[in-house]
Order: C-alpha cells, then sequence, then structure tokens
C-alpha cells in the first residue's frame, strides 16, 4: 500500500481540481462577480514581488525542481527503492501545482467574455463586413507603417526591449481612465523577458503567463512590430482575461490607443493579420477575389514586415518542438474550460469585426449630416402630386 500513496495524494488532488472547475463552469456568474477582482489584486502583489528580481522566478524553480527529481531518481535506482512509488510522488507534485494553478488563477476561464465587460455585441457577419474590416486594418496599418524607424534592411526598427516592456501599461491606463474600462484596471508592471528564448522560438511561443508568482513574460527573439502587441497580451493575461481570444483583443485596444505610433503600429498590423487570414480561409469565389483586392492594397513597408514576421518563425520553428507545443497547449487550454483550444487566438477576428463595425462603420453613418432637398425625388415623393 506504502507504494500506491503517492498515487492516491495525487487523485485527492486532481479531483479537488475537478470540483473547483466543476463550481466555475456551473457558477460562472458569480465567478465573474468576484474571483477576477481578488485574483487581480492578488497577481498585483504577486508581480510586485516577482519583480525584485530581473529573471523570471517560475522558471528558477523549475530548475531547482528538476534538479531535485533528477536527484531523488538516482537516489531512488541507487537503493534499489519502488520506482513505482517515486512516480506516484511525482505525479502528485504535478496535480499540486496544476491544482494550485487553478486556485490561483485558473478559475479565470470561467468568467465572462470580455466583449460583456466592454459592452460590444458579438454577431455574426458577412464576407463584405469582413472584407471592409481587414481593409480598415490594412490602411490604418499601411498608414502607420511609414511613422517607426527601419533598420538597413528596411525592416521595422522599434524601440529595446525593456524601453517597450516599461511603456506597455500606458494604453490599458488610458483604457481604465479614459474609456472607463474597470476590467483593466489590474497590474501594469513591466513585462520580463522569457528564458530559453531559442526553445520558445522553435515551437512558435511568443510569451508565457504564470500566474502563481504574477509574471507575464515575452519572446525578446520575436520580431519587433510584434513586441508591443504581445506585451500587452500577457499583461491582460495578468488582468485575469484568461481567453486568449480576449487577451488579444485586449491587447489590440491597449496598443490602438498607446500615446506611441509603435504600439499603434504593432495593434493594427496584428489586427490585419488576424482579419486577412480569416479571409483567406473562404475559398469561395467572392473570398478569394476579395483577399486578392485586400493583398493587392499592401504598402511595401507593410509589405517588409509582413514577410519579416513570416520568415521569422519558419526558419526558427521545428515541427516536432511546435507540434509538442501546440498539443500540449491545446489540451491545457481546452482542460481548462476554454472550449475552442488554441483555436481561439484566431477567434479575435470575430471580435475585430464586431467592433469595426460597432465603432468606426456605425458612427460614421450616425454622424453624416442629413441636408434636405425638397427638389431631390429621392427624398420627396412627387407620385400623387398633379402637374
Amino acid at each position: 500500500m506504502k507504494y500506491w500513496f503517492g498515487y492516491l495524494v495525487a487523485g485527492i488532488l486532481a479531483g479537488f481540481t475537478w470540483v473547483l472547475q466543476q463550481f466555475g463552469s456551473r457558477y460562472s456568474t458569480l465567478v465573474d462577480m468576484v474571483y477576477p477582482y481578488v485574483v487581480r489584486t492578488m497577481e498585483d502583489f504577486l508581480a510586485g514581488w516577482s519583480g525584485q528580481v530581473d529573471f523570471l522566478l517560475w522558471q528558477f524553480l523549475a530548475v531547482v525542481l528538476g534538479v531535485i527529481v533528477l536527484a531523488s531518481l538516482v537516489v531512488v535506482v541507487a537503493t534499489r527503492r519502488s520506482l513505482i512509488g517515486w512516480g506516484g510522488w511525482m505525479l502528485s507534485i504535478a496535480a499540486a501545482v496544476y491544482m494550485l494553478h487553478t486556485l490561483m488563477w485558473g478559475l479565470n476561464y470561467y468568467a465572462g467574455p470580455l466583449s460583456d465587460d466592454l459592452r460590444l455585441e458579438v454577431a455574426q457577419y458577412t464576407l463584405s463586413e469582413l472584407k471592409e474590416a481587414t481593409e480598415y486594418y490594412r490602411d490604418k496599418a499601411n498608414i502607420l507603417s511609414e511613422q517607426v524607424k527601419r533598420d538597413g534592411s528596411g525592416v521595422a526598427q522599434l524601440a529595446d526591449f525593456d524601453t517597450l516592456a516599461e511603456r506597455a501599461g500606458e494604453g490599458f491606463e488610458v483604457l481604465t481612465l479614459e474609456h472607463s474600462y474597470p476590467v483593466f484596471a489590474g497590474c501594469k508592471l513591466p513585462v520580463k523577458k522569457l528564458g530559453w528564448a531559442d526553445m520558445y522560438s522553435s515551437m512558435g511561443i511568443t510569451g508565457v503567463t504564470f500566474g502563481i508568482t504574477g509574471e507575464a513574460a515575452v519572446n525578446p527573439q520575436i520580431p519587433d512590430v510584434a513586441l508591443p502587441f504581445t506585451m500587452c497580451h500577457e499583461m491582460a493575461h495578468r488582468m485575469c482575461i484568461a481567453n486568449e481570444r480576449d487577451a488579444n483583443f485586449a491587447a489590440f485596444l491597449a496598443c490602438s490607443v498607446h500615446p506611441d505610433v509603435e504600439f499603434e503600429y504593432s495593434a493594427y498590423f496584428m489586427a490585419y493579420r488576424y482579419c486577412f487570414n480569416a479571409l483567406s480561409t473562404i475559398r469561395t469565389q467572392d473570398g478569394v477575389l476579395a483577399a486578392k483586392e485586400i493583398k493587392e492594397g499592401v504598402g511595401q513597408k507593410l509589405q517588409t514586415d509582413l514577410n519579416n514576421y513570416s520568415s521569422f518563425f519558419s526558419q526558427k520553428r521545428n515541427d516536432a518542438a511546435a507540434s509538442f507545443a501546440d498539443t500540449a497547449n491545446d489540451t491545457y487550454l481546452r482542460s481548462s474550460g476554454d472550449s475552442a483550444g488554441i483555436g481561439s487566438y484566431s477567434q479575435v477576428c470575430d471580435l475585430l469585426v464586431n467592433w469595426h463595425i460597432q465603432q468606426v462603420v456605425l458612427p460614421s453613418i450616425s454622424t453624416e449630416e442629413f441636408v434636405f432637398d425638397p427638389f431631390d425625388r429621392n427624398q420627396v415623393d412627387v407620385s400623387d402630386i398633379i402637374h
């Protein structure tokens, strides 16, 4: 029985985690009302505590834990003790970490969608509306691409990582104070550089947020044009916006209202990519024609940055590592309550299109000045008048 005690502990911890998740799923309204506000305060404290060191505390603890695991394995083999019992205790440690993560941050997956907090109606949209939104983001990105510095190859060259990280929170401050969105009133401390960047680049991972230590981290190797957006994405996670679709949209909003043009460009660059990718998946004749027309309007500087972005990930990507990372991330997201898994990243297009309709299209229609012309037959019905 003593050999199986570790498995029993792991089972109990896993059962408690399952109960937490079932509670979150069943009482999502209650979770949305209380949990994020409590956790947001805790994350602010943890970020201040872990921010006293430049390196990622959770990566350091992971190394320490790895050393302990290997050392314990050596001891078990050397003393010829039961590997079955050792495996049970290792499993219980993993179950404890996941339970702690779920309790301290993971239940945010069961909170309401960000669109509710922003009073943004999300509805089905037409191909025409998707095309108009994509064109809008493309045109904004074209204009902003002319305003950022570039290196000798013509690729956008933004400020260094630390400078961008220090300023990333300013967009969230604008959203909180000027646009009255309290959902963005969380921790705005700078994100950290993600250690072991080569490994994460090979997996296609741009950032990681670890709620237990309150640390939001970004891969420093990714192209400059994506850094501001990714920083705000990970900061949004630390603000208890768990869903990947919502974190992407929060990053767009924070960057789009940021006083620095580098953040603005990152916002519209990424928004255009997400919308164009969605448009490209429509294989009807109208869809293919729309994607072709949109692509023809991409400026030279924007196209250079798009090419650089794609080539970076294609060159760094390791198919086996990326496949493993995607599977692990998809499993984690689904088990945590996000039914779309890794597909939730691209679902930000739904929010971007509806935001464009409600914040750009409709206001432009309602503010058009109407001038009555009695001689305009389109405004006056004269069919019953006898001449």
